[in-house]
This record gives structure tokens, sequence and C-alpha cells, in this order.
């Protein structure tokens, strides 16, 4: 339903772990429309923000959502079909989908269906947590179909682009913005003492050797360096899930080590953690660019080669590819300015209006007479006959959208033995991915 001065945008926003969750709802603080409001008309109304998590393996705990610390009017776990229902009840005028393809494409099906059936839409928001460096073409063909699919980067956008204009898809919704988590305050200089902070990642690199290898040489080189300070930030606790699945986290191999007084673990929100970094080193995290974005030195390790199953490929030109080597024998790195301004950094003063592009698109869409235009994924039943109804079979819909007999649709709050059932099923989980899986493949390679 168009957007009028008489309420604030309200929108809701879809997320399947937390780091999506953050994408996801500081997209949507970013790209809300202005909306006039009392005497003054450049006035800016917050938007009304509802919450949900997608039910799943990566649903972020309590102490996950805090950490990332963006706060909603509403919060609540759902399913597929219990988010489709909350949208047909209520006048959204934009959703913004947090999750992996697959999702997306079966939550764009299932609000295509309700629009056909005469309900009013809203305006559909999607895009990527961070960079893009696998299955590019998969998951943009399954974002196709939203209104807006964000890229991060004027690289990425038109890699996205040629990917729709490749298949003969329409990618006029692909909008260049920026990662909406950059901020904080430029780096001006060493600090007291001397702080190196390693990004730790779920799943890069994967093996117990490459990981041993990666914390040993951060060991090393605070023993090394003792007149610093040597931090292992990570992502989450034993036991939790992030977007990718940790089946040797980093906490467990360090108990193996003797580790020097300036060497410690820390959790936290990653600008906190950068408000006290002279040196942010990572394989390939997402942290690198907030770290750039801050002009603080970046390192993107070579130890394990440049290879595009670590992501670090991308940082190919970066000016920022160094080893442990290297680092400790006090290598600091210069970025490429041509570089870093393509990949959405906006170092350079321009990140207060990466937004409005996509801002201008969306009121444009509010504001047509009878809503935004109808939703046409790329996939459907005859152009994927062998794809599209496994994606959708898995959020229990059906080829058309619709939901399928015994879908999961009740939306009150489960009850006790609900919830301990679906605890114990998740503990079970994360068990078998970080205690039997690695054991089963150590026996496999007897």
């Amino acid at each position: 339903m168009p957007a009028s001065t008489a309420h604030p945008p309200r929108i809701a926003v879809l997320a399947d772990s937390d780091t999506r969750w953050k994408w996801g709802a500081l997209t949507a603080a970013r790209i809300a429309p202005s909306m006039e409001a009392g005497p003054r008309p450049d006035a800016q109304v917050a938007p009304a923000l509802d919450g949900f998590l997608l039910r799943g393996r990566a649903t972020p705990t309590p102490r996950q959502l805090a950490e990332v610390g963006v706060r909603a009017d509403s919060l609540r776990e759902v399913t597929a079909v219990e988010f489709l229902n909350a949208v047909a009840r209520t006048s959204y005028d934009i959703v913004v989908l947090a999750l992996v393809g697959g999702g997306v494409q079966a939550v764009l099906h299932g609000l295509k269906r309700i629009a056909e059936g005469g309900g009013a839409r809203p305006v559909v928001v999607t895009g990527y947590v961070g960079v893009v460096y696998e299955k590019l073409a998969d998951g943009l063909l399954l974002r196709h179909g939203a209104d807006l699919v964000l890229a991060n980067s004027r690289q990425d956008a038109e890699r996205f682009r040629a990917v729709y204009e490749g298949v003969g898809a329409d990618a006029s919704a692909v909008t260049e913005v920026a990662l909406p988590f950059l901020g904080g305050a430029p780096y001006t200089g060493e600090h007291d003492p001397y702080t190196v902070v390693f990004a730790a990642q779920p799943s890069v690199p994967e093996s117990r050797k490459d990981r041993a290898h990666l914390l040993e040489r951060l060991v090393r080189h605070a023993r090394l360096h003792p007149e610093r300070e040597v931090l292992l930030k990570l992502r989450s606790k034993p036991g939790e899930h992030t977007t990718h699945i940790e089946e040797l986290p980093y906490q467990k191999l360090v108990q193996k080590l003797d580790t020097p007084p300036n060497f410690r673990l820390v959790y936290g929100n990653m600008g906190d953690v950068l408000d006290r970094t002279d040196l942010m080193v990572t394989v390939s995290s997402t942290a690198a660019l907030e770290s750039l974005h801050r002009r603080i030195p970046t390192v993107v390790l070579t130890d394990l080669g440049v290879r595009e199953t670590l992501g670090n490929h991308h940082f190919v030109g970066s000016g920022c590819l160094a080893s442990w080597d290297q680092l400790d024998a006090g290598h600091r790195p210069v970025p490429d300015e041509e570089w870093v301004s393509r990949q959405g950094v906006a170092s350079d003063g321009s990140y207060a209006t990466a937004f409005d592009p996509a801002r201008e698109r969306i009121a444009k869409l509010l504001a047509r007479p009878g809503g935004p235009p109808p939703l046409t994924p790329y996939y459907t039943p005859a152009t994927a006959p062998g794809y599209l109804p496994g994606i959708l079979a898995r959020h229990h819909l059906a080829p058309d959208g619709s939901p399928l007999p015994g879908a999961p649709a009740a939306d009150q709050a489960p009850g006790p033995v609900r919830r301990t059932v679906r605890r114990a099923a998740r503990g079970a989980y994360r068990h078998g991915v970080q205690r039997v899986a690695p054991v089963i493949r150590r026996m496999g390679e007897l």
C-alpha cells in the first residue's frame, strides 16, 4: 500500500541468522523513504520495524541478538508460511528478506500468490550480507523478482546486472548501495597498547590443520611482540550458530596452546572492537571492509594461498594481501584507493548518500497508483520445473506459492513441550556438526 504522511513507513525484516538480522535491520533503517510529518517538511519519522526470525539451524540466540545491537518494535520466530500469513494480515510498506537465496525465492512466490489473490503487497527488498565470492549466478537468480536487489558496491552492481542480462532477465531491480553497518570514527593513529585483531570466520578455513596454523601464527605474533595486545575476535560461542556452520571453534583449538598474557579472546560488536584496533587481520571476513572504511591498516592473509574457496581472491588488487611472516617483520599495508572505491567502502565521505538511490526507488514504488507492479521472479514452474518445486517445498510451499498440506502455519507462541523439543533438536544438530561429523571424517581418512 502506498506510504502517506499519516504514518511512518512500516517495515518487516525476515532473517535466518544473526549476521543477516544485523544486515536486514540496519538496511531497513537506511532505506526507509523520508516521510513528512508535522510542521517541518524535512522531518524524518523513524520506521516501525517488525522483526521475524526464520526458524532453522541458525536461528540466533538472545545473546547473539543483543550483540548485534539492533532493536525492533516486535521480534518473533516464524516459519516461512507463518511469515506470509503475517504479511497478508498487516499493511507493510516494505519487506526486507535477509535470507539465503532459496528462502528469498520461496517467500517471493508466496508474496506473489498473496498479491494475485487481491491483497496489497509491500515493496520487497533483498541483497547480500557482505562479499559475494561464490554461487554468484545461483544466488542472484534465486533473488530475482524482488523490487530491489541491493548491491553493496559498484563492482557488485555491475556483476549482478551482467548475470541478469546474460540470462535474459530484467536487471532493473539491481540498486547500488553500500554495507549498512559501516561507520565509526576514522583511524587517527596508534593506540596504547598497539592492538592487533584477527577476525575469525566460522567456515573459512574449514580444516583443523589450516585453522590451527592461523591460530598458532596469531599466538606467535603475540609472543614476538609482547608490547602489543593481540585479540582473537570471535563471532559466536560454542554451541551457537551463525550464517555458516563452525565445526572446529577456535575456542577449543586454543585450549591446547600456551598463550602469552597479551593474547586474549573477545566477542561483541565489531564496531566496538575496531575502535581500539591498529591492525585488522583476516582471511576474507567482511570485517576487512569495515576496517578499510575507517582507514584502519588491514591485512588479508595469504598464508593458505589466494583461493576462491577462501574468498580472499576477492581482495586481489586491494594492496591488503600479506602473510604472517610479513606482519611479524612489521609490514603495514597501504590499500589501493581505486580498488577501495569500487568496493562500497566509501572511505571518501560518500557513505552519507550511498542509500539515496534505494530510498528514491522505494518512494516511487510506494507512490505508484495501484502499488508496486506484480512480482515476476525469473524462476517459475515453466522456466525451472526441475529446480523450483524443491526450493519451495523446503519451506512448505507448493509450486504456485500456496502452503502445502500440513504446513506449520500456527501463529501462536509454541507451548513448553514444543519449545523443549526444538531446543533438544538444535542441540543434537550442533552436537552432530561439531563433534560427530569431524570424528566420522577422520575415520574416513584412515
